[in-house]
Formats: C-alpha cells, structure tokens, sequence
C-alpha cells in the first residue's frame, strides 16, 4: 500500500537557523509563523513576525493556532514557553551549539520529529563534508589573523565579542584568533583596549556597520581609527544570521569568511 501522506502541522520557529532548517528539510510551507531573527529565505519575511526571540509574548504566538513550536534555547522568556506549553502547544527546544557537532544534532532533532529524516541525514552528511574540506584547506594556513569582533551599542561604546559566543566560534573556525578571547561574553569596547588588542581585521555584521556610518566611520571611530585594521581598511561585514547563525548554510560562511581573512586562500 502507498504510504499515507502526513498529516500538515502548523509550525511556529523561533530562531533564525531554526527556520532555515525547516525551510531546507522542506517543510516551509508548514510555517505559520517565525521571530524577528529569521531572515533566510527570503519566503520567511512573509509570515507573520511573533517578535523577537528573547522578549516573545505567548498571545502573538497562540493566536497563529500552532500545533508545533521549535524554538531555540534562547527563546523566552521562560514563563512565555511555560505559557505556550500550558496551552496544550507542543515545544521542541532544539539542541544548542556554536559548532557542526550543534547543527548537527539541531538537524536530528528537527529532522525525526518532522519525519524527515532522511533530509536532515543527507543535509547533515553534505554540510560536513564540505567542513572537512575546509579544514584540509585550512591546516596548512600558517599565521592567524587577530580579530576583532563588534557589535554596535547604540550611543555608547561598540561592544566586543569575547568567548562563550557565536562570533568567537566562527573565528575559532576559520584559524583566526579573537583578540578578546579572554573575556567572556559581550563588553564595551574602550580606547585603551582596542589599541592593545592591535586587531589587523575588524569583523562585524551589515546593519551594526551601517549603525556606526559605514566602513568609514568606522575607521574614523575614536576608539578604532588607529588600530591596524582601522588604517588599512581591513573591515568585513556580513549578514548576522549568515555568519553567526550556525545553520544549515555554516559551510558557506566558513569558506566565505576564511578565504576573505586569509589572502591567496581558495575556498
């Protein structure tokens, strides 16, 4: 007998990779709603937004009716979840990660509970496939650039990624070194600390660079002007979910990055 068709679940994601996963398994068209972090692909800016994934409201969500929400270990806050949950919705926290072990098991996880799992093995197959051709091609690279990593803070000092985040992870990925490895976390960025640092590349994402004037009010801010990377304009900017995401798309921002921070590298 032919296999009957499942039954169409009405799904809510909140985090942006988690919506990219869904969209790759091919169950977008289950999606009724998402956060404001998904972004990708570009069918996701077309379903009703449910806010951002840390300050969500649990009406916004029950009133697009789901059966199902996948939701990231960030989502919240916690009574907002316990809310949904006491509603009768079903909620998979998906595993975390900064790394391809994190997607991978994010993948699985999502992959078995929408039976697809044959998608999520053949998708988790290719994408570390391609990481594993990437760190060849990375092991001969020698010197390891020094990283800055900045988030914009509005009016008052740019913030630095340090360790325990996704911009330091992808640093770590790419054989470069983040040059506040040693904090933890997200912390003001001061004058005096950015000249020590003396980063030779500042990475940072589109719309945090067009928040501090573009590349070069960048390069003119009191705090970076005279850094190494500042003078010699070495400023990379990238889509947020795209180059922190960690997603099914973390293949392509490796090599993007890598081969962006690594001169003569082809990726």
């Amino acid at each position: 007998m032919p296999a009957r068709p499942q039954a169409r679940l009405r799904i809510v994601t909140l985090g942006g990779d988690l919506t990219e996963i869904a969209f790759a398994l091919g169950r977008g068209t289950d999606l009724v709603g998402r956060d404001t972090t998904s972004t990708y692909p570009e069918a996701a800016l077309a379903l009703p937004d449910a806010g951002y994934v840390r300050t969500l409201g649990a009406e916004g969500i029950l009133s697009l009716r789901p059966d199902l929400v996948i939701a990231s270990v960030d989502a919240g806050p916690p009574a907002v979840i316990a809310q949904i949950e006491a509603a009768g919705v079903e909620v998979l926290v998906a595993p975390a990660g900064y790394s391809l072990a994190g997607l991978t098991a994010r993948l699985d996880a999502i992959g078995r509970r929408l039976r697809e799992v044959d998608r999520a093995t053949a998708l988790a197959d290719a994408i570390a496939l391609r990481m594993a051709g990437i760190d060849r091609a990375l092991a001969d690279v020698g010197e390891r650039p020094r990283v800055l990593f900045l988030l914009n803070a509005g009016d008052g000092a740019p913030l630095a990624a340090g360790s325990h985040t996704a911009a330091d992870a992808m640093i770590a990925l790419v054989r470069a070194e983040n040059v506040f490895a040693a904090q933890a976390g997200y912390r003001p960025l001061s004058l005096e600390a950015a000249a020590a640092a003396a980063p030779q590349a500042i990475l940072t994402m589109d719309h945090a660079l067009a928040a501090m004037g573009g590349k070069e009010g960048l390069m003119r801010h009191a705090a970076l002007r005279l850094t190494p990377a500042a003078r010699e304009g070495r400023i990379v900017a990238r889509d947020g979910l795209y180059l922190l995401g960690f997603g099914p798309r973390l293949a392509d921002a490796r090599a993007d990055l890598a081969s962006t921070l690594h001169e003569g590298l082809s990726l």
